[in-house]
């Protein structure tokens, strides 16, 4: 008897057992749920030789950030595909060795001819998609269109209820500039599977980019307490909501949520999402005026440094870093990832260009109170900082920085013109508070 995956594609075990353990497991990563890597053990235990869930595991391992656990697994799954595996998962396989290898720029080029192939291998096709997929993070600036444009050529393939495809459709419209469509497809999404913590992300997004930052507290509250605090996106669904209290200036909600569930100390979730949100709200904290503790950026800093030792060459993670060692005064260290960042730039091996060490420079120039210096150097980049990957939502604390840089150092012109390109596309309560200090 043959097996299949969720999708009706064929498995190479001949264990029942194995295959039922294995869609268990891929369903739970997929939809960001605890307890996939057990399921995927236990369909390993079923059947040693089954290489599509060593695969897996180290899918999961890596999105976990435990990259030698992940290594392991994927070299046992291409030690094993040669003897027993179709075409399919030959190239499954082989996308996955490439990705966890850091051959990013083979890994999207194979992942992208695997999807034409193969477009319900989900597994494949979601590493191309989402802020954080081989896509967001390949240094393109329009990301976002060819995001949809991927969607969009495969959508046929999908029944019009498949919550999988339905959340990374929706999520990559809304990131594209339709954020309406984009949060209509994400709520039929969890209306067919609700135990979705990819799904509750992505919509989160979705209402992010229409402005309606109510509805992301009502939706991360009513929602969130069905998802362990194990889930890896638990304390970053908290960062959103956070993020809106501090848009109104409830100063004491956005910190209570941040020191309950997003600080290091407080979540299990990904290294990248730790490291970017303590970022982003610690910053964004400090440039809306108030006081934001030294305990806290320090804290930041310590685990960020023992996550990410080094200038990875990782333009998400290293402007996010260089946002962390600018705040707290490590200048060594940001000088040495802007010199090391410029020359991996000019070498043309840093895959999102002189917009990262630019970012770098500019927050150690805001951190330093030179204003006019960090508009100076941001400027003429601040059209390519969707080449770090990420969502808009992250993004926008760059964009932040460069407006408050322009007010502070008394560009009030400039100001008001990137205020209103932010109210056409996404009002927001402090953008109104920024209007009225510059009126006044």
């Amino acid at each position: 008897m043959t097996n299949f995956d969720d999708h009706g594609l064929p498995l190479s075990t001949p264990s029942e057992t194995a295959a039922e353990r294995y869609r268990a497991g891929v369903l739970l990563m997929l939809s960001a749920w605890p307890g996939g890597g057990e399921a995927l053990e236990r369909a390993i235990a079923a059947d040693p030789g089954f290489a599509l869930a060593w695969a897996a595991l180290a899918r999961l391992r890596t999105i976990q950030a435990r990259p030698a656990e992940a290594k392991a697994a994927i070299a046992t799954a291409v030690d094993l595909i040669a003897g027993r595996g179709t075409e399919r998962e030959c190239s499954h396989v082989a996308v996955l060795d490439a990705a966890i290898a850091g051959r990013t720029p083979q890994a999207r080029d194979l992942a992208l001819g695997h999807a034409d192939r193969w477009p319900r291998d989900v597994l494949i096709l979601g590493m191309l998609l989402g802020p954080f997929g081989l896509l967001a993070f390949s240094g393109m600036a329009g990301h976002n269109p060819a995001l949809v444009d991927v969607c969009a050529r495969h959508a046929g393939h999908f029944d019009a209820d498949d919550w999988w495809f339905l959340t990374y459709h929706g999520w990559a419209l809304a990131e594209n500039g339709e954020a309406g469509r984009g949060r209509s497809m994400l709520e039929r999404a969890l209306a067919v599977r609700r135990e979705n913590a990819s799904g509750v992300h992505a919509l989160v997004h979705a209402m992010h980019e229409g402005g309606a930052g109510e509805d992301v507290v009502s939706l991360v509250d009513s929602w969130l307490p069905g998802y362990g605090r194990e889930g890896v996106l638990h304390g970053h669904l908290t960062w959103h909501a956070a993020l809106v209290a501090l848009e109104r200036d409830d100063v004491p909600a956005a910190l209570r949520l941040y020191e309950a569930h997003v600080r290091p100390t407080a979540t299990l979730g990904m290294p990248i999402n730790v490291v970017s949100d303590g970022a982003s709200f610690l910053w964004r904290l400090g440039a809306y005026g108030h006081d934001v503790p030294a305990t806290l950026w320090q804290e930041l800093h310590t685990y960020a440094v023992g996550k990410y030792p080094e200038a990875v060459g990782h333009g998400f993670i290293d402007a996010h870093m260089a946002i962390i060692e600018a705040s707290t005064r490590d200048r060594e260290a940001l000088e040495r990832r802007a010199r090391t960042l410029t020359e991996m730039a000019a070498a043309g091996t840093l895959a999102a260009g002189l917009v990262v060490p630019a970012i770098a420079r500019a927050a150690q120039a805001f951190a330093e109170g030179a204003y006019g210096e960090c508009a100076r150097v941001l400027e003429p980049v601040s059209g390519d900082v969707s080449r770090i990957g990420g969502s808009g939502a992250q993004r926008e604390m760059l964009e932040e920085m460069l407006l408050v840089a322009y007010m502070r150092g008394g560009e009030a012109g400039k100001a008001r013109a990137l205020l209103d390109r932010r109210l056409h596309r996404r009002p927001s309560p402090r953008d109104a508070r920024w209007r009225g200090q510059l009126v006044g």
